[in-house]
């Protein structure tokens, strides 16, 4: 027996075939819980840091232990791109290790992952390894505890694809900003964008009196202050890569001060949780794909990779697959751009070709405004998506609210995707609907901006 998937109540009008990964989970749980044993996932990440999760599986000799494969992978699968690890703990049944070790290999299903997780992001070959429950490492989440330092003449700064901004920011108060263009993709030479970060840095170091501290932000996955993975040095030859790597460090050593740079989905979230005082807060930005970042309940940002555009939320067989990794029914595919082009002829909307990403978006939102009836079945999609993709984020983390960003909630498309999602908590979650808060950007949420936020983030 396979994993059983739930239809949803609240069917996205574009997408009968959606089978939500939290409905799944829960049926899963429900059935084993009176039978069910123990079972712990652990993941090593740099540093010696483990994320543990717990659940129940169905026993050894159980006719539905094979249903334990599928549900135990997906869990794997998600922890990996919400967390990141290059070594997998598997306690409990060596069947399901087995399973997984064999997925999770060079040759395997998910040899992807096998190679991002280890070579690419942690340096170091991934590894699965079968112990008892109990033997699992213990939870070790220190991470680094960064944001929410405004003391001092600090420099925030935000590397963008198409331009570079930076911040002088003088005890919580930006007194000086500007935006660059730069063409950081265009460029092969590591120097370059060395040279350009400099000049951006010592811009806003000559607005103050001295530099106590510099913060910043860039899309991609930062380990401990080094782009492991990064769109804006895709230029760049793998053989030149170790110098762009080490950039920030040589920065840091030069300038003679703290330098912390994230992912910048993670200094989004911690300005809207700086602005709206409160934390537990999940952003999603749903632009050209889907970028994530995390406030824990202590208010701090935790190192994790955040990256759920490749983390599963559809286990229908027939889920769209991932451009990048190859899985299927992972985030991209429902929370950006991807998906408006992705449920667009199901609506009748034709995609002109020829232009680009942001014209083709541009198109359809035109027609959102307009009232198209298969537009806004496309939007409407999306936010039931939304509602169950949240509830199943719920399952990994400590969420009181979630911020809604990125080019695909401008116009009515904001208000629909809330709306979709509410109709969800509603009809199939209302203990989401008691905790957990929805917000699009207002004035509110954007008082402590970008550059304060990641100005905020090293200690002095």
């Amino acid at each position: 027996m396979s994993l059983q998937l739930i239809s949803p109540r609240v069917v996205p009008p574009l997408d009968e075939g959606f089978r939500p990964a939290i409905l799944a989970d829960q049926n899963f749980r429900r059935l084993t819980q009176s039978i069910g044993v123990r079972t712990v996932i652990g993941l090593e990440r740099g540093a010696g840091e483990i994320s543990r999760f717990e659940t129940v599986v169905y026993p050894e000799g159980h006719p539905n232990f094979a249903a334990n494969y599928q549900y135990v992978e997906r869990i794997v699968k998600f922890l990996l791109w919400q967390r990141g690890g290059h070594t997998l703990y598997v306690g409990g049944s060596s069947k399901i290790a087995d399973h997984l070790k064999k997925m999770y290999s060079k040759n395997g299903e998910r040899s992807f992952d096998y190679n991002f997780m280890g070579r690419q992001v942690y340096e170091k070959d991934f590894s699965v390894i079968s112990c008892a429950a109990d033997e699992v490492p213990a939870s070790c989440e220190a991470g680094k505890l960064l944001g929410r330092n405004l003391n001092g003449n600090r420099i925030g700064f935000d590397l963008g694809a198409s331009d570079r901004k930076v911040s002088a920011v003088v005890d919580g108060n930006p007194i000086y900003s500007e935006e660059v263009v730069w063409e950081p993709r265009k460029n092969d030479d590591p120097e370059y964008h060395y040279r350009e970060i400099m000049a951006a840095l010592k811009t806003a170091a000559s607005k103050m009196p001295r530099v106590d501290a510099i913060g910043g932000s860039s899309a991609g996955i930062y380990i401990d202050n080094r782009p492991m993975v990064a769109s804006l040095f895709r230029g760049i030859p793998s053989e030149k890569f170790g110098e762009i790597k080490n950039v920030f460090l040589r920065i840091r050593e030069e300038l003679g001060v703290p330098l912390e740079v994230i992912n910048d989905g993670d200094v989004t979230a911690l300005a809207g949780s700086m602005s709206i005082e409160d934390t537990a807060i999940l952003g999603i930005a749903l632009g050209s794909s889907e970028a994530a970042g995390y406030v824990n309940s202590e208010g701090h940002i935790m190192g994790w990779l955040n990256e759920l555009a490749f983390a599963p939320v559809d286990y229908s067989p027939n889920a769209p697959d991932e451009e990048w990794s190859g899985d299927k029914g992972c985030g991209a595919n429902y929370f950006s751009q991807q998906c408006v082009f992705r449920l667009a002829p199901k609506a009748g909307i034709e995609i002109p070709e020829g232009v680009t990403d942001a014209e083709k978006l541009k198109v359809v939102q035109e027609k959102l405004e307009a009232g198209h009836e298969g537009a806004l079945k496309i939007w409407q999609s999306m936010g039931i998506y939304l509602g169950y993709g949240i509830a199943h984020y719920a399952d990994f983390y400590d969420i009181k609210h979630v911020l809604i960003l990125g080019r695909c909630t401008s116009g009515r498309g904001g208000d629909l995707l809330l709306e979709g999602a509410q109709k969800v908590f509603e009809t199939e979650f209302p203990e989401v609907l008691k905790k957990i808060e929805l917000h699009l950007p207002d004035e509110k949420v954007r008082r402590v901006g970008q550059s304060v936020a990641a100005a905020s983030l090293p200690v002095i």
